[in-house]
């Protein structure tokens, strides 16, 4: 771990952020590859359920994140200050949150799940298809959680390629499972959920030996699972910032499913799922770079490398920026072609080809805004970050989705995202200018030593 502090930053970027992204659009593909097999093998209604599943998906990311992201930014920090012991502590304590929180939201939304659907826009026809998916996920939730979790923490401490490897090989198996089971066992839906349940379970295996070897500086410690106030705390104060953009595009997502049933059906719906799961691949491209930079300056911020710190987050803010410039050039020149490996519905097609012209109008500003919003994460300011992702999606993007439909129909929906993203563009420069101008890198006075 020493080399983050003297190793050139160009070459530690791409030594984290090359693993994290191969590992982060890993977990993009699972929806597109459910949504593609779906599409071909079950139909354009099936597309639409699975849609609707979008918002609980987000509470179950939301928790993980709420616990993982804080158990990893506070593990890079306290690497940082050689602080061995309280890594292994917030390791231990943060799997079992993971078992905690996951099962009783798995619970819970398992008994509501039904009226949960309706409330998101399903009709008699995309009900069963969506509540078929979501039974089944929500069983394999707790794996699920512990996968995304422990993943973003082995990533941390300092093992990038091998957390790589394990989404890598889950997501094969993924590749492998969904056909079989939805064109030769004939399980329709419900065998796209089993196939991600089980290719997360093959996955988590590889990270449970990781952490069960006491060679590696953060392992399973038997004083480590002994549930800590202050840890759980630290976790929670980290962990928000992210948790809160899932419980926003949690609610923006409802907003838009409400929003796309009154003014376009169930197949505008469908195209959104499309959409989203596109949007989605790119965003996580970005979010890998975000991620790659995450150690590097959680740990230089830990010792006080502040001008190392710093370099890191605008060689991330440029690659980031390309990507978004690339699939914006991309989504407007092929934007049939793209919807067709969905599905075969003209009517489909037509929807979402048109969407994604739209939707990706502003994608090249998305990248400096995710990354400057992971980067006061990664520092610890998360009072920062919760605000900018409060702004972007609650105080700029929601009222636009209630405006725009009413005045340009489903046109409107699609709209609201570049128009929001160039409002918001403002509010990051104004926020990251004044943390540059005054280079206040002071830790943060929640962020005292805990107890050993």
């Amino acid at each position: 771990m020493s080399k983050l502090k003297t190793e050139s930053i160009k070459s530690l970027f791409w030594k984290y952020s090359i693993p994290a992204i191969v590992a982060s659009t890993s977990t993009s593909l699972y929806n597109i590859i459910d949504r593609i097999f779906i599409g071909q093998g079950v139909g354009p209604y099936a597309i639409s359920g699975l849609a609707l599943t979008l918002p609980l998906m987000n509470i179950a990311i939301a928790l993980s994140t709420l616990i993982g992201a804080g158990a990893s930014a506070i593990i890079s920090i306290r690497l940082g200050e050689r602080r061995y012991n309280l890594a292994n502590k917030t390791l231990g304590n943060a799997t079992l949150l993971f078992f905690i929180f996951g099962g009783t939201f798995s619970i819970l939304a398992f008994i509501f799940l039904d009226p949960i659907l309706i409330a998101f826009g399903a009709s008699e026809l995309t009900l069963p298809y969506a509540r078929d998916f979501m039974q089944v996920i929500l069983i394999g939730n707790v794996l699920g959680n512990l996968f995304y979790g422990l993943y973003n923490i082995m990533r941390a401490s300092g093992y990038p390629s091998k957390a790589m490897l394990g989404m890598i090989v889950s997501v094969i198996c993924n590749l492998i499972l969904a056909p079989f089971f939805i064109f030769v066992l004939h399980w329709g839906i419900r065998g796209a959920a089993l196939a991600t349940v089980l290719s997360q379970f093959i996955g988590l295996n590889m990270l449970f030996y990781h952490f069960l070897s006491s060679k590696h500086t953060v392992h399973y410690a038997k004083n480590g699972f002994k549930l800590s106030r202050k840890i759980i705390a630290k976790i929670f104060s980290i962990g928000m910032s992210p948790f809160l953009v899932h419980i926003f595009a949690f609610i923006v997502i409802a907003v838009i499913n409400r929003q796309l049933k009154q003014y376009g059906g169930d197949f505008a719906i469908g195209a959104a799922g499309i959409i989203n799961s596109l949007g989605g691949l790119v965003t996580m491209i970005i979010f890998g770079f975000a991620q790659g930079m995450q150690p590097i300056v959680g740990y230089n911020y830990g010792a006080k490398q502040y001008q190392r710190m710093w370099d890191t987050y605008k060689l991330t803010v440029k690659w980031a920026t390309i990507v978004g410039i690339v699939a914006w050039v991309v989504a407007l020149l092929y934007p049939h072609m793209i919807a067709q490996a969905f599905t075969t519905d003209k009517d489909l097609i037509d929807i979402t080809a048109n969407g994604i012209r739209i939707y990706f109008l502003a994608f090249p500003l998305v990248g400096f805004q995710l990354v400057t919003s992971q980067f006061f994460l990664a520092i610890g300011k998360a009072r920062v970050s919760i605000f900018l992702a409060m702004f972007r999606q609650i105080i700029v993007l929601l009222p636009f989705l209630l405006i725009l439909p009413p005045l340009w129909s489903v046109n409107g929906v699609w709209y609201s995202e570049p128009i929001s993203s160039l409002f918001a563009l403002l509010m990051y420069i104004l926020i990251i200018y004044k943390w540059y101008d005054k280079q206040s890198w002071k830790p943060e006075p929640t962020f005292e030593a805990y107890e050993e």
